[in-house]
Protein backbone atom coordinates (compact mmCIF):
# COMPACT_ATOMS: atom_id res chain seq x y z
CA UNK A 1 0.00 0.00 0.00
CA UNK A 2 1.06 2.99 -0.68
CA UNK A 3 2.41 5.30 1.71
CA UNK A 4 0.01 8.05 0.85
CA UNK A 5 -2.90 5.87 -0.31
CA UNK A 6 -5.39 4.29 2.11
CA UNK A 7 -7.76 1.36 1.45
CA UNK A 8 -11.92 2.42 1.42
CA UNK A 9 -14.23 2.05 3.79
CA UNK A 10 -16.06 -1.69 4.01
CA UNK A 11 -19.73 -1.51 1.80
CA UNK A 12 -22.29 -0.61 4.10
CA UNK A 13 -24.49 -3.85 5.54
CA UNK A 14 -27.32 -3.78 3.51
CA UNK A 15 -24.79 -3.41 0.46
CA UNK A 16 -22.70 -6.64 1.90
CA UNK A 17 -25.58 -8.89 1.30
CA UNK A 18 -25.86 -8.79 -2.09
CA UNK A 19 -21.80 -8.65 -2.94
CA UNK A 20 -20.02 -11.98 -3.18
CA UNK A 21 -19.10 -13.19 0.46
CA UNK A 22 -15.36 -14.00 -0.45
CA UNK A 23 -14.57 -11.04 -2.29
CA UNK A 24 -15.34 -9.02 1.07
CA UNK A 25 -13.57 -11.12 3.05
CA UNK A 26 -10.65 -11.10 0.94
CA UNK A 27 -10.75 -7.44 0.78
CA UNK A 28 -10.92 -7.63 4.92
CA UNK A 29 -8.07 -9.76 5.27
CA UNK A 30 -6.07 -8.02 2.67
CA UNK A 31 -6.48 -3.91 4.00
CA UNK A 32 -6.35 -5.48 7.60
CA UNK A 33 -2.99 -6.78 6.94
CA UNK A 34 -1.90 -3.93 5.06
CA UNK A 35 -3.30 -1.44 7.28
CA UNK A 36 -1.55 -3.58 10.40
CA UNK A 37 1.48 -3.37 8.78
CA UNK A 38 1.60 0.36 7.96
CA UNK A 39 0.67 1.72 11.07
CA UNK A 40 3.09 -0.55 13.20
CA UNK A 41 5.60 -0.51 11.01
CA UNK A 42 9.65 0.79 12.04
CA UNK A 43 9.67 3.15 9.92
CA UNK A 44 6.33 4.77 11.33
CA UNK A 45 8.18 4.50 14.39
CA UNK A 46 11.33 6.60 13.07
CA UNK A 47 8.25 9.10 11.89
CA UNK A 48 7.29 9.70 15.09
CA UNK A 49 10.54 10.08 16.30
CA UNK A 50 12.10 11.61 13.87
CA UNK A 51 9.27 14.93 14.95
CA UNK A 52 9.94 14.54 18.48
CA UNK A 53 13.67 15.63 16.83
CA UNK A 54 11.89 18.26 15.12
CA UNK A 55 10.66 19.40 18.39
CA UNK A 56 13.59 19.08 20.37
CA UNK A 57 15.81 21.11 17.90
CA UNK A 58 12.96 24.03 17.78
CA UNK A 59 13.17 23.72 21.75
CA UNK A 60 16.90 23.80 21.88
CA UNK A 61 16.74 26.91 20.08
CA UNK A 62 13.95 28.76 22.44
CA UNK A 63 16.29 27.64 25.33
CA UNK A 64 19.51 29.59 23.56
CA UNK A 65 16.68 32.41 22.93
CA UNK A 66 16.14 32.45 26.58
CA UNK A 67 19.57 32.59 27.76
CA UNK A 68 20.55 35.11 25.57
CA UNK A 69 17.66 37.31 26.41
CA UNK A 70 18.74 36.33 30.34
CA UNK A 71 22.36 38.27 29.64
CA UNK A 72 20.84 41.27 29.33
CA UNK A 73 22.94 42.78 26.56
CA UNK A 74 22.63 44.40 23.63
CA UNK A 75 24.20 41.73 21.65
CA UNK A 76 23.35 38.68 23.48
CA UNK A 77 19.55 39.98 22.69
CA UNK A 78 20.14 40.25 19.48
CA UNK A 79 21.30 36.69 18.98
CA UNK A 80 18.44 36.15 21.33
CA UNK A 81 15.73 37.05 18.00
CA UNK A 82 17.88 35.04 15.92
CA UNK A 83 17.25 31.80 18.45
CA UNK A 84 13.39 32.75 18.46
CA UNK A 85 12.87 33.06 14.88
CA UNK A 86 14.89 29.85 14.09
CA UNK A 87 12.86 28.00 16.97
CA UNK A 88 9.48 29.13 15.50
CA UNK A 89 10.78 28.12 12.18
CA UNK A 90 11.32 24.51 13.12
CA UNK A 91 8.84 24.26 16.05
CA UNK A 92 5.33 25.60 13.60
CA UNK A 93 6.21 22.93 10.38
CA UNK A 94 7.18 20.33 13.19
CA UNK A 95 3.49 21.01 14.43
CA UNK A 96 2.00 21.37 11.28
CA UNK A 97 3.42 18.00 10.35
CA UNK A 98 2.56 16.41 13.86
CA UNK A 99 -1.25 17.59 13.14
CA UNK A 100 -1.09 15.71 10.18
CA UNK A 101 0.00 12.97 11.25
CA UNK A 102 -2.63 12.19 13.68
CA UNK A 103 -5.21 12.95 11.44
CA UNK A 104 -4.05 9.75 9.55
CA UNK A 105 -3.33 8.11 12.50
CA UNK A 106 -7.22 8.92 13.89
CA UNK A 107 -8.46 7.80 10.20
CA UNK A 108 -6.55 4.66 10.09
CA UNK A 109 -7.89 3.78 13.08
CA UNK A 110 -11.66 4.31 12.17
CA UNK A 111 -10.87 2.02 9.11
CA UNK A 112 -9.30 -0.83 11.34
CA UNK A 113 -12.54 -0.39 13.68
CA UNK A 114 -14.99 -0.24 10.47
CA UNK A 115 -13.16 -3.74 8.72
CA UNK A 116 -12.98 -5.62 11.84
CA UNK A 117 -16.40 -4.97 12.72
CA UNK A 118 -17.16 -6.37 8.86
CA UNK A 119 -16.77 -9.96 9.63
CA UNK A 120 -14.41 -12.64 11.05
CA UNK A 121 -11.50 -14.63 10.16
CA UNK A 122 -10.58 -17.43 12.74
CA UNK A 123 -7.53 -18.28 10.34
CA UNK A 124 -5.98 -15.04 9.23
CA UNK A 125 -6.92 -12.87 12.14
CA UNK A 126 -4.58 -14.08 14.43
CA UNK A 127 -1.53 -13.29 12.42
CA UNK A 128 -2.61 -9.29 13.00
CA UNK A 129 -1.81 -9.21 16.15
CA UNK A 130 2.35 -8.57 15.27
CA UNK A 131 3.06 -9.50 19.19
CA UNK A 132 7.09 -8.55 17.65
CA UNK A 133 6.43 -5.46 16.62
CA UNK A 134 4.09 -4.52 19.24
CA UNK A 135 6.78 -5.41 21.73
CA UNK A 136 9.24 -3.06 19.87
CA UNK A 137 7.35 -0.25 19.78
CA UNK A 138 6.51 -0.58 23.92
CA UNK A 139 10.08 -1.20 24.68
CA UNK A 140 11.43 1.46 22.63
CA UNK A 141 8.66 3.71 23.67
CA UNK A 142 9.31 2.84 27.43
CA UNK A 143 12.77 3.19 27.37
CA UNK A 144 12.55 6.71 26.19
CA UNK A 145 9.96 8.00 27.59
CA UNK A 146 11.88 6.80 30.75
CA UNK A 147 14.64 8.68 29.41
CA UNK A 148 12.62 11.99 28.73
CA UNK A 149 11.41 11.91 32.75
CA UNK A 150 15.12 11.38 33.99
CA UNK A 151 15.72 14.39 32.00
CA UNK A 152 13.70 16.45 33.14
CA UNK A 153 13.49 15.94 36.70
CA UNK A 154 17.42 15.52 36.81
CA UNK A 155 17.30 19.09 35.20
CA UNK A 156 14.94 20.57 37.78
CA UNK A 157 16.63 19.00 40.66
CA UNK A 158 19.88 20.09 39.87
CA UNK A 159 19.16 23.18 39.25
CA UNK A 160 20.52 25.98 41.72
CA UNK A 161 18.48 29.31 41.85
CA UNK A 162 20.94 32.38 41.18
CA UNK A 163 23.46 29.82 40.07
CA UNK A 164 21.95 27.91 36.99
CA UNK A 165 20.73 29.68 34.56
CA UNK A 166 17.51 29.89 33.59
CA UNK A 167 17.41 28.63 29.72
CA UNK A 168 19.60 25.78 30.63
CA UNK A 169 16.78 24.43 33.05
CA UNK A 170 14.40 25.60 30.77
CA UNK A 171 16.04 23.45 27.88
CA UNK A 172 16.45 20.65 29.30
CA UNK A 173 12.79 20.30 31.00
CA UNK A 174 11.18 20.43 27.82
CA UNK A 175 13.42 18.40 26.62
CA UNK A 176 13.01 15.90 28.10
CA UNK A 177 9.00 16.18 28.53
CA UNK A 178 9.19 15.86 25.09
CA UNK A 179 10.41 12.82 24.89
CA UNK A 180 8.20 11.73 27.48
CA UNK A 181 5.37 12.78 25.43
CA UNK A 182 6.76 11.14 22.70
CA UNK A 183 7.16 7.77 24.62
CA UNK A 184 3.86 8.29 25.91
CA UNK A 185 2.72 8.07 22.09
CA UNK A 186 4.58 5.13 20.97
CA UNK A 187 3.14 3.44 24.47
CA UNK A 188 -0.47 4.23 23.37
CA UNK A 189 0.04 3.44 20.15
CA UNK A 190 1.28 0.19 20.88
CA UNK A 191 -1.85 -0.59 23.25
CA UNK A 192 -4.11 0.62 21.33
CA UNK A 193 -3.03 -2.08 18.20
CA UNK A 194 -2.95 -4.83 20.68
CA UNK A 195 -6.91 -3.56 21.82
CA UNK A 196 -8.23 -3.96 18.31
CA UNK A 197 -6.84 -6.93 17.39
CA UNK A 198 -8.41 -8.43 20.34
CA UNK A 199 -11.15 -7.28 19.02
CA UNK A 200 -10.65 -8.50 15.43
CA UNK A 201 -9.64 -12.23 17.07
CA UNK A 202 -12.86 -12.18 19.48
CA UNK A 203 -15.29 -15.26 18.53
CA UNK A 204 -18.60 -14.16 16.96
CA UNK A 205 -21.50 -14.09 19.03
CA UNK A 206 -23.32 -17.35 18.91
CA UNK A 207 -26.46 -16.67 17.18
CA UNK A 208 -29.78 -16.70 19.63
CA UNK A 209 -31.73 -19.78 19.63
CA UNK A 210 -34.65 -20.36 17.24
CA UNK A 211 -38.11 -19.74 19.11
CA UNK A 212 -39.80 -23.24 19.17
CA UNK A 213 -42.48 -22.72 20.24
CA UNK A 214 -45.81 -24.60 18.47
CA UNK A 215 -49.30 -23.70 17.51
CA UNK A 216 -50.83 -24.75 20.47
CA UNK A 217 -48.52 -22.67 22.42
CA UNK A 218 -49.22 -19.51 20.37
CA UNK A 219 -53.39 -20.27 21.22
CA UNK A 220 -52.69 -20.56 24.92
Amino acid sequence: MPSRELPPPPPPAHLREWLDESVVRADRARFLAELSRCGLSLRRLALLWAVAAAFALGWAFAGLAVASFEAGDAVRSLFGVVYAAFALGVLVPAGIWFGRGARRERYEHELLCAWVGAGREPVADPALRAPIRGLVWLAASLALGACGLWVAFAAAAGSRPGVTPYGQVFGLVGLGMILWITGLLGAAKAATHHRWTARATRPAPAPAPADRRTLSDLAA
